[in-house]
């Protein structure tokens, strides 16, 4: 009789390949089993801790055989936190994993011509810790303490960081100072439980051309116990904080940002440096997260849209406008769309910034406003998309597949949803190359450039 599978079995299994989150995949009696910190090679003892239908959840009861790429693990808070999934695999190997991501990407979805398509190996970043500019950590009272940190994964245990391998030293430094400075002044931190207390998280960016930071404090309720002292402390104590704000998200929600952000000291946005142009950024602003990479990315962009002198371009999902505005002085004129108003208002400031005049922007859905653009006669060169990780909606290919532009980049952040979208895509384009970047390394995050020409 066969052995049923429940949680606490253990079993012997050999690691195969990594998974798009970077778990470990092996099989045990023809089922798929997915296990965290086991990488391909090595030989384990699994022990279920989920059991699944089609596939089981395990965790390593014990490591039988090492992998030669295994490394000594990036941060000692490897395995109990996330945002640095593959921080015990060598820097190289983590590359190639990311660069095969694509590969059985496309395998799996199999759009035109995927098995020839050039999938070129990921471009290394020079930093491989301490490039995160941004960090949005949940503040909880633990042990009698104020602490901010990441939550245990999948669960709502929070783990307190003071440092850690992937967040610029400053970000940190601040993050603990403010920790400090809420105790010290017994504001209300908020307790999931009873869903009461003030402060929820605290979110600081910082800008590697300045060395200004910008804080957000998200709030449970509009009021914020001792405001005064506490913007007085920050003025004193944190000269770094330039930017000061408050959102205010009630209740249990899932999202961590309400609707309403008030300024409440300082200047309303930071200013960062990207191949040689100033970004103006407000505390909802999109910008990528590693500003060293950003760069090489959008120079990577640039030369695979190749633009001509005059081109019409338009810049979906455009943000703060960093990549429209990084080719304006090519382009005859920009459009660009962004569904936060905030990040518009960026934009506009962004291209008055840099004496930019022919870039026009405007707040909306890429899906709703590329077919009415296009339904009043528009008519784009050349288009650029970096939409967020679920990719392209169904409304902006047709709209994009009925224009035709000649030029067009897809810039992705997760390869299933780019696979997905090229099964449309190359009816009318052909994919000149997927070139991936690395712009978070240690996770299993990928980020790829792809060129296409109209067929």
């Amino acid at each position: 009789m066969e052995e049923t599978v429940t949680v606490g079995t253990r079993f012997p299994l050999t690691i195969k390949r990594l998974d798009i989150n970077g778990a470990g995949i092996g099989y045990y009696k023809h089922k798929i089993c997915f296990l965290p910190d086991a990488l391909p090679g090595e030989v384990v003892v699994a022990e279920v801790t989920k059991v699944h239908d089609r596939y089981l959840e395990a965790k390593v009861h014990k490591h039988r055989k090492l992998s030669p790429n295994r490394v000594k693990p990036v941060d000692p808070l490897y395995g109990k936190v996330g945002g640095i999934e593959l921080g015990a695999l060598a820097y190289p190997q983590q590359l190639k994993f990311k660069s095969d991501i694509v590969s059985e990407s496309l395998a799996k979805f199999k759009p035109s011509g995927w098995q020839d398509m050039d999938v070129r190996p990921t471009i290394g970043a020079e930093h491989e810790t301490h490039y995160r500019n941004k960090a949005q950590f949940p503040v909880r009272v633990i042990d009698g303490h104020v602490r901010a940190g990441l939550y245990e994964p999948g669960s709502h245990t929070l783990v307190p960081l003071s440092k850690f391998a992937t967040q610029r030293p400053l970000t940190m430094q601040l993050m603990n100072q403010l920790c400090k400075t809420i105790e010290d002044l017994d504001i209300p931190v908020y307790d999931e439980k009873q869903n009461s207390g003030i402060i929820k998280t605290l979110v600081i960016r910082e800008s590697v051309a300045t060395g200004e930071a910008q804080l957000t404090i998200i709030t449970n309720s509009p009021k914020l116990p001792r405001k005064r002292d506490l913007l007085a402390a920050i003025a004193t104590q944190m000269p770094a904080i330039v930017s000061v704000s408050q959102n205010i998200n009630p209740g249990r929600g899932s999202l961590i940002w309400g609707k309403e952000t008030n300024l409440l000291a300082g200047q309303p946005t930071i200013t960062e440096r990207i191949n040689g142009r100033d970004f103006a950024l407000s505390p909802q602003a999109f910008l990528q997260l590693n500003p060293e990479q950003t760069g090489k990315l959008y120079k990577l962009a640039l030369d695979a849209l190749n633009l001509q002198k005059g081109d019409k371009l338009v810049d979906a999902y455009c943000g703060v406008g960093t990549l429209g505005l990084s080719m304006a002085h090519v382009a005859g004129s920009v459009r660009g769309m962004d569904t936060i108003p905030a990040a518009i208002d960026d934009a506009k400031a962004n291209a008055a910034a840099n004496d930019i005049t022919n870039a026009d922007y405007e707040v909306g859905k890429a899906e709703d406003l590329l077919p009415r653009w296009i339904g009043q006669g528009y008519r784009p060169d050349a288009v650029i998309v970096d939409p967020p990780r679920t990719g392209l909606e169904r409304p902006f290919i047709n709209a994009l597949l009925k224009a035709r532009p000649e030029k067009f980049v897809y810039i992705s952040c997760n390869p299933s949803t780019l696979a997905r979208d090229l099964q449309l895509l190359t009816r009318v384009y052909k994919v000149n190359f997927i070139q991936s970047i690395d712009m978070f390394p240690q996770t299993a995050r990928c980020e790829a450039v792809v060129s296409f020409t109209r067929k």
